[in-house]
């Protein structure tokens, strides 16, 4: 298990170097850097003429390095990254683009886990509920509700909901954690009442769609599994069929939901992130579009890095996961 760990850590780091690449060559891609949102402020908001604010951001450009060539940008970012774990400066929130992602990280992480572990436990719990009474009006419901999660935009149902919070409701508090008497305040039930009343929506439509996936993918391999031989073996043992149903066929049906795990991380992140953006809570999402918007590069880069990171991450708890379900599989074709 050991070896296996650090042969799939090693073997990330090019992966991560690769990626790192692409991902900087496309965001510095489109023209402009944040020298032109400099020159927009200045003209726009401060009423300085063109030429004037022109030679205030080519100042920027020369003192942040802008106009250096991209490969020279690049190595510096990714050398800082390697030798000091400094990821660079923030230009739009003046000040390191590792403060900036510690700020907003943790609460994605935390929405995204909190997503996924619905997803997985009401996912798999319905569709064993969906296999074991197929074609009943049960299952009709289950199918409609997966169908209805797996083809609905994300984003479209973060719309919806919140335009019947705002404008039917009458819901002031949108796009934030907490009322502002709880900003500061300890720790308490009620705060976490608080967020539950803020953070509900997002949980839900993220949890939605990975529930209708996991919900179908159980049902259709439980189905597969229950025609299987040693299903009916049990069954003429004489054991209870609550006991054939979760201790021989429910394990081996998980195969292909945990292999899932190593993408779904990722997922559940990105369903985060585009709910978030509609809902303008202080995550991941925003700081990403906001950022490609202003050019700030460096926050953009990492923030794509770090979403990288976490589906290597996935994919090597997924194969953990495997082993630990099934000791019949082996990594790297030798015993454990």
């Amino acid at each position: 298990m050991l070896r296996f760990l650090v042969f799939r850590i090693l073997g990330a780091i090019p992966l991560l170097f690769l990626l790192s690449v692409v991902t900087f060559a496309i965001i510095q891609a489109p023209p402009g850097d944040y020298g032109d949102t400099i020159r927009s402020m200045l003209i726009n908001q401060g009423g300085v003429p063109a030429p004037q604010a022109e030679a205030q951001a080519e100042i920027y450009r020369q003192a942040n390095g802008l106009n250096d060539p991209i490969i020279m940008q690049y190595f510096r970012w990714i050398t800082g990254i390697v030798t000091r774990f400094d990821f660079g400066h923030s230009f739009f929130y003046n000040k390191p683009v590792g403060t900036v992602v510690m700020e907003r990280l943790p609460a994605t992480i935390a929405l995204a886990l909190v997503c996924h572990i619905l997803a997985s436990l009401l996912g798999i719990g319905l569709g064993i509920v969906a296999a074991t009474r197929q074609y009943s009006w049960v299952d009709t419901l289950l199918g409609i509700v997966s169908f209805l999660g797996m083809t609905i935009p994300r984003f479209l149902l973060a719309i919806i909901i919140l335009y019947l919070l705002v404008f039917k409701l009458n819901v002031s508090e949108v796009g934030m954690f907490f009322s502002a008497r709880y900003g500061g305040a300890p720790w308490s039930w009620d705060k976490f009442v608080n967020l539950v009343q803020h953070v509900w929506p997002v949980v839900f439509i993220a949890t939605f769609g990975g529930l209708a996936y996991n919900m179908r993918v159980m049902r259709a391999n439980l189905l597969d599994v229950l025609n299987s031989q040693y299903v009916e073996t049990a069954r003429a043992k004489g054991l209870p069929e609550s006991a054939v149903i979760m201790k021989h066929a429910v394990p081996n049906a998980l195969h292909p939901l945990v292999a899932y795990q190593g993408v779904v991380l990722p997922y559940m992140l990105t369903g985060e992130i585009e709910v978030a953006i509609v809902f303008g809570l202080a995550t991941v999402g925003p700081a990403i579009v906001g950022s490609m918007g202003v050019g700030d590069v460096y926050v953009t880069a990492t923030f794509m890095l770090v979403l990288a990171t976490t589906l290597i991450i996935g994919n090597i708890i997924s194969d953990l996961l495997l082993v630990a379900l099934d000791p019949r599989v082996r990594l790297g074709g030798k015993a454990e």
